[in-house]
């Protein structure tokens, strides 16, 4: 299989996978959110639940505290009292008194004496403590309904209870359930549960069901509540309708970026190693003026693109893929074989500059030195004075033997130029290091100049640097005749850019400079007030 089907099926699969990528993770969060959902309402349930089981309660101890004024009073002079106090209460199925562990006598059942187990239906459980509660199946009048029983002992041997109906509290957790479907169970002191809804409310899904746990921090209540998997379920499917579809949107978005940016990232090396090959590529050369000689001195090369459908790919783009992946020497050694065949139509005086552009890579390769020097084997006729126009990032790496192969070449009749200069991260540390013969100063310390009596401090102590180190300075960008005359009111020599001329094809500059390029520059003074 070739290498670049390789790639573009490799391409397809990351595609995918970018899009696939936000609605799992979508899923996942949104998953997460609706058990969150979940166990908050759970939470918020239970605790409800909890809260009118401790209000009931604190009835029920409030009212045994009431029935303490019949301590020490014989059953037959509080029966009818009894009835009445347990009649005018909610809650309570029964209340009563004991004497010595036996029931004395009851609202419901008089005072007729029992053993507590005929009426709880079991033991009494052997706490310890003079206060306790229990949850219980039934009571002998009603057995097959739960109900809670409090009871109070007192030092006397007698004690007194309260019995609260547990109907009371299914019926709390049937209005809870009503909106939801959930399983409550609730003892008091692990006695018999208290509990609503289907105990097998987890078998019509694979999905964990969902279990809440609470307990009182002043009696000892519990409560747990199981909530159906179909709770999460539908609080998945409202959080999904909310957050699905923005990431489905976004997944739309990053897999049209990831396609676009393989695009460029697996397809660069061969559309360039083509456009090559099929002569798609031009040089196009920008004039020099020169404001001591008031004409055009040299050019600086450059290379376009044209694709065979007539649109250009912008320089910026094409280069630095070129770079990225390993294409950029190749394209260099394209532009040089481009500018020796221009330059043989060319008529131009003798030390003409030729500006060539070098690339970081380039300058590190091994055979950088013989590249520039076979160039300058192939124009030699034509006496141009070569200078390589380095950015500063071109010289970060290897910088002595960068300083050395320059160097060389400079002994050869070459120049050196640093481009853009001031952009980069160690400026006047190459001043040291290098020797340089130009400086190009960026153009966005050119657009700074708004007055011909403003001060531009930067681009100012750049140009007075540059004097006093004895470099020449090329001032590119330049595009208003306010900029031009700022400059050459302050001795940049070189000027470049769009107020003297664009950048040319070989025809558009042959004919250029047979027509323009010995015309002086006289900017409008118009333009500069």
């Amino acid at each position: 299989m070739p290498l670049l089907k390789r790639k573009r099926d490799y391409a397809r699969l990351v595609i995918i996978i970018s899009g696939l990528l936000p609605l799992v993770i979508g899923l996942f969060f949104t998953a997460l959110d609706a058990r969150h959902t979940v166990q908050q309402q759970q939470m918020s349930a239970a605790e409800t639940l909890l809260s009118q089981a401790e209000r009931m309660s604190d009835s029920a101890w409030n009212m045994i505290t009431e029935l303490r004024q019949f301590d020490q009073v014989p059953c037959s002079q509080i029966e009818n009292q009894l009835q009445r106090i347990g009649s005018l209460n909610p809650y309570f199925r029964a209340i009563g008194k004991m004497e010595q562990g036996k029931i004395a006598c009851s609202s419901v059942y008089g005072s007729r004496p029992a053993p507590l187990k005929a009426m709880i239906l079991r033991d009494a459980p052997v706490t310890g403590k003079a206060w306790w509660s229990l949850s219980i199946a039934g009571t002998a009048g009603v057995p097959t309904r739960p109900a809670v029983i409090f009871v109070r002992d007192l030092p006397d041997g007698e004690s007194f209870w309260a019995v609260i109906d547990g109907q009371y509290l299914i019926d709390f957790m049937r209005a809870i359930s009503s909106t939801h479907r959930y399983h409550f169970s609730m003892d008091f002191s692990d006695g018999a549960p208290i509990s609503y809804g289907d105990p097998q409310i987890a078998a019509d899904s694979w999905f964990k069901p969902s279990i809440y746990q609470a307990s009182s921090q002043r009696y000892p209540l519990t409560v747990t509540l199981i909530a159906s998997p179909t709770e999460l379920i539908s609080a998945w499917r409202q959080v999904m309708f909310i957050i699905m579809p923005m990431a489905a949107i976004f997944s739309i978005l990053l897999m049209m970026i990831m396609a676009n940016w393989l695009q460029r990232r697996i397809s660069w090396r061969d559309e360039i190693r083509r456009a090559i090959a099929s002569g798609q590529f031009r040089a196009h050369y920008q004039p020099v003026y020169d404001n001591r000689l008031q004409r055009c001195v040299g050019v600086e090369a450059l290379l376009r693109w044209t694709t065979p459908d007539g649109n250009g790919v912008r320089p910026d783009i094409f280069i630095g893929a070129a770079e990225a992946e390993g294409m950029i020497v190749p394209l260099t050694r394209h532009l040089l074989a481009l500018v020796a065949e221009d330059v043989r139509s060319w008529q131009v005086e003798p030390h003409f500059h030729l500006g060539i552009n070098v690339a970081a890579e380039h300058l590190q390769h091994p055979d950088f030195v013989d590249d520039m020097l076979h160039f300058a084997e192939q124009v030699r006729d034509k006496q141009f004075l070569i200078t390589l126009e380095l950015t500063e990032r071109s010289l970060i790496k290897e910088g002595a033997a960068a300083a050395r192969k320059l160097e060389h070449l400079r002994h050869c009749g070459m120049k050196v130029a640093i481009d853009d200069f001031g952009t980069g991260h160690c400026s006047l540390s190459y001043l040291q290091t290098f020797t340089l013969d130009y400086l190009k100063i960026d153009r966005g310390f050119i657009n700074t100049i708004e007055s011909l009596e403003g001060r531009t401090p930067v681009l100012d102590a750049i140009i007075q640097l540059s004097h006093e180190l004895e470099l020449e300075v090329l001032g590119e960008g330049v595009e208003t005749a306010l900029q031009f005359r700022y400059l050459q009111q302050r001795g940049v020599v070189f000027i470049q850019g769009y107020y003297y001329a664009r950048p040319l094809d070989n025809a558009g500059l042959i004919a250029w400079l047979a027509e323009q390029g010995n015309q002086p520059v006289e900017p409008d003074l118009a333009l500069t007030t």
